[in-house]
């Protein structure tokens, strides 16, 4: 393993083959055709006009649609096999964390943007959750890597992934393509492309995933969760009026049912371990509880519990259950226009105009055991339009950029939650028994039974309203044939209002919170707090002494930049050094609050980045070697970590770390021994620090994470990729890929304990097909070939410490004609 380590270090893959040729309909692939790039050759609009990759001083890696195709990159987190220094992790409410050299945010709520932005032909995506539908009909993805502000939509600190699509085609075409795998999955996909009259081109691509048996297995039932039904629908239009005007416009929808991931059970938080646990609630653990960790250490992708329907579906007494299947319900529809018109030579005008609307409805059941620990039903909705306005051309040795950029965005963040023998529960119950007597606290005179059935279940509630606007501009001046400077800034002003809380549901919550909260928090704060009534807050704020509904006003500015120096001391190489400046701009979590604080906003983060790096063509464009060093000086990382409660021990919350680092070496080397075959690897190694930090650990206790490691951010990431496509007969060629990936093992925590790490891996996809000239095409391929067994998060629910892997081998055969 050290010597396919070291191999990694030496270089990795940036991009493959050579890029897809453009379409004329698309403004930026229009330029890409006219620079009739050679063999090898890779272009790229990471600077928002079309180049060749080579001539970026920036690190880029770009994979084309059919590299992206023959790996079967369905998913975004299929991403990782060609990016490795991309990584993606589950939280336990099924939203997605994106990490890009580590840099990343550990969020739990659809309502928080990412450190790593992405966008979908420079629209933004700016909420993780808006890309778990399926990818279609791609005509590559870039990964930008280090802080971008200067030239797209929203600031960002790790970087940005664009996925850019295939454009309408002035000839007719299409395709269609059929899988079939286990786990009895069936696909289906296709595109129908061409003209519609003079000067209108049309563009419509569909796909359907679906398999009808789930991967997972109880542990102790045989049922199984995984089901997978996804389908998704793209149409665009190309429309040119004249020669001076383009437009382009795209309706993206489609709709997620597939089931949610169950975790995996594999011990016990620190508060609640039987053994050793640090509070009284240890005692309350689910009767079987610790017999069923003991005995179900999970070795396998497979293993997973969660709670029988039967049960968690049942009523008790106000205590209302969940029913229906553990699944999504989502829906997602996307509007975007783009207008380009040429003001004069060399001079345009872009009006870039969008709206996304996504909607959630999922059950979910993260208890990682068979009892009901945690389970919740995640009602959601994102509404978000956006315009960006700018104006680009080029003045003599200067190619120059300026525009303004605005955002809003509307969001309903919440869920109900089901707990009913959580060890935390137990507690709050045999604790109010002793004061029911008491007509302080039991003013309304519930009984034993009220309390017996109090607490299974409440709500998450949070709105979010979000603008943002900026100005910005960007030049590249050509200093000589050899020097190029590039400058770039933008000044932004985000404001977000936040009103949530806490809430009862069906009048549950009013026996616990009514005499035993009310009792703690006198007790604690010396205040004695009125009464709650059904469906109000139970969030309590130590500073009124009351009951209610939490709201925030976060207000900030920044100015980002970035200013680089490229030289080409020869055509075929580039050095490059650059600073530059990002921001993420603070958010406001929707949390299980018990205390006001838990969802009091985080500032904005701000990550100072410097580079240096190298891009080398060599052999007759046949080898290509980039390698980068990079230093991020980090201020006011992010986080979310936990809070000292003083009834159940360590809740959540979110926290910005005033100081931390990151830095390390980045390479890539592609080879192209013959036409059509291309090997290439990419490799990171890692370094990240806490400096100087004092928080809260998972045990609810005070302690000084000086040194620690950054989260998800292992110290080795690294993978390998042969792609290929080759004549083996005068109608007929082989086809396909192999990517082999690995990574070393990283922290989900900042505290250094073996439950919470994640080990180790390395996993290998392959495809392997003929295609005919005649169109018609056949392929193999799996992903996860040799059935490694790994997982990508871990969490706790304030019980149990659950694992969420990741599927274990998929295989199958896909049918495809092109026409």
């Amino acid at each position: 393993m050290k010597a396919f380590r070291l191999f990694l270090l030496a270089g990795s893959a940036a991009s493959f083959a050579c890029a897809a040729p453009a379409f004329a309909a698309d403004a930026a692939a229009e330029a890409a055709d006219k620079a009739q790039p050679a063999e090898g050759e890779i272009i790229v609009t990471a600077q928002r006009r079309a180049e060749s990759i080579n001539d970026v001083g920036m690190a880029i890696q770009a994979v084309d649609g059919q590299t992206l195709e023959d790996l079967r990159v369905t998913d975004v987190r299929d991403l990782t096999a060609v990016a490795p220094s991309f990584t993606v992790s589950q939280s336990y409410q099924g939203v997605p964390t994106y990490t890009l050299r580590g840099i990343g945010f550990n969020t739990i709520n659809l309502s928080s943007t990412s450190t790593v932005g992405t966008y979908v032909d420079e629209v933004a995506y700016a909420y993780p959750i808006m890309n778990t539908g399926p990818i279609m009909d791609l005509e590559r993805v870039e990964v930008l890597k280090g802080p971008q502000g200067t030239l797209y939509g929203r600031n960002t600190t790790a970087g940005l992934i664009n996925f850019i699509t295939a454009k309408p085609t002035d000839s007719f075409e299409g395709s269609i393509s059929a899988d079939l795998g286990n786990y009895q999955t069936w696909n289906i996909g296709g595109h129908l492309s061409g003209p519609l009259a003079n000067g209108i081109a049309a563009r419509i691509a569909f796909r359907s995933e679906n398999s009808d048996k789930g991967w997972q297995v109880s542990n102790t039932r045989g049922q199984r969760l995984g089901e997978v039904d996804k389908l998704g629908i793209r149409g665009s239009l190309a429309i040119d009026p004249g020669p001076d005007t383009h437009f382009d416009l795209s309706v993206t929808w489609w709709r997620n049912k597939s089931d949610t991931v169950a975790g995996q059970g594999i011990g016990f938080t620190p508060a609640t371990d039987p053994v050793t646990g640090t509070s009284n609630s240890r005692f309350f653990n689910a009767a079987g509880l610790a017999t069923y960790i003991a005995g179900n250490a999970p070795t396998r992708a497979t293993q997973a519990d969660w709670a029988p329907e039967a049960a968690r579906s049942a009523d008790i007494g106000t205590g209302l259950g969940l029913d229906g299947p553990l699944r999504e319900d989502n829906r997602f529809w996307g509007l975007k226009l783009r207008w380009d018109q040429d003001i004069s030579d060399g001079v345009k005008l872009v009006s870039l105009t969008s709206y996304n609307d996504f909607k959630r409805n999922a059950l979910s059941d993260w208890s990682g055991a068979p009892f009901e620990i945690l389970l919740q039903n995640t009602v959601g909705r994102i509404k978000s339009f956006a315009q960006d306005l700018h104006v680009e051309g080029e003045s003599g040795a200067v190619n120059w950029l300026v525009g303004a950029y605005y955002a809003n965005d509307r969001i309903i963040d919440s869920n109900r939650t089901l707990l009913g023998q959580n060890a935390n529960v137990g507690l709050i119950r045999a604790a109010g028994v002793p004061l029911l007597a008491s007509p302080i606290f039991n003013s309304d005179g519930y009984t034993a039974t009220d309390l017996a059935q109090a607490f299974r279940t409440y709500e998450d509630f949070g709105r979010i309203r979000t603008k943002t606007w900026s100005v910005f501009a960007n030049a590249d001046w050509q200093l000589s044939d050899q020097l190029k400077l590039t400058t770039g800034l933008r000044y932004t002003e985000d404001k977000q209002r936040y009103n949530g809380c806490s809430r009862d549901f069906n009048g549950n919550m009013l026996p616990n919170v009514n005499v035993v909260n009310r009792a703690l928090y006198l007790q604690t704060y010396g205040v004695l707090a009125d009464p709650i009534t059904q469906g109000q807050c139970n969030t309590f704020d130590p500073a009124s002494g009351t009951f209610g509904e939490v709201s925030s006003l976060l207000k900030e500015n920044n100015l980002a930049w970035r200013l680089a120096l490229d030289w080409s001391p020869s055509p075929d190489t580039l050095l490059y050094a650059s600073v530059s400046r990002g921001y993420k701009s603070g958010t406001t979590p929707i949390n299980a609050a018990n205390l006001a604080r838990q969802n009091a906003p985080v500032k904005q983060e701000k990550l100072t980045a410097y580079e240096v790096g190298l891009k080398a063509t060599l052999a007759d464009r046949m080898v290509q070697a980039n390698v980068s060093a990079f230093y991020y000086d980090y201020a006011d990382k992010q986080i979310s970590t936990y809070f000292a409660d003083p009834i159940y021990t360590a809740l959540s919350r979110l926290d910005n770390v005033p100081k931390s680092r990151a830095y390390g070496v980045e390479g890539e080397l592609i080879v192209r021994p013959a036409p059509g075959v291309s090997l290439s690897t990419n490799a990171l190694w890692l370094k990240t620090r806490i400096n100087g930090y004092v928080g809260t650990n998972a045990a609810g206790q005070s302690q000084n994470f000086d040194g620690a490691e950054f989260i998800y951010s292992p110290h080795f990431q690294g993978s390998v990729t042969l792609a290929y496509n080759t004549p083996v007969s005068d109608s007929l060629s082989l086809t396909g890929a192999v990517s082999a990936r690995y990574q070393s093992k990283s922290n989900t925590i900042f505290e250094d304990l073996p439950l919470y790490k994640i080990d180790a891996y390395g996993t290998v996809n392959a495809s392997l097909g003929l295609k005919s000239d005649a169109g018609w095409s056949v392929q193999l391929w799996a992903k996860n070939l040799f059935d490694k067994y790994y997982w990508s998060a871990v969490a706790s629910n304030a019980n149990v410490v659950v694992r969420f892997p990741s599927p274990p081998r998929t295989y199958g055969l896909t049918l495809g004609f092109d026409f």
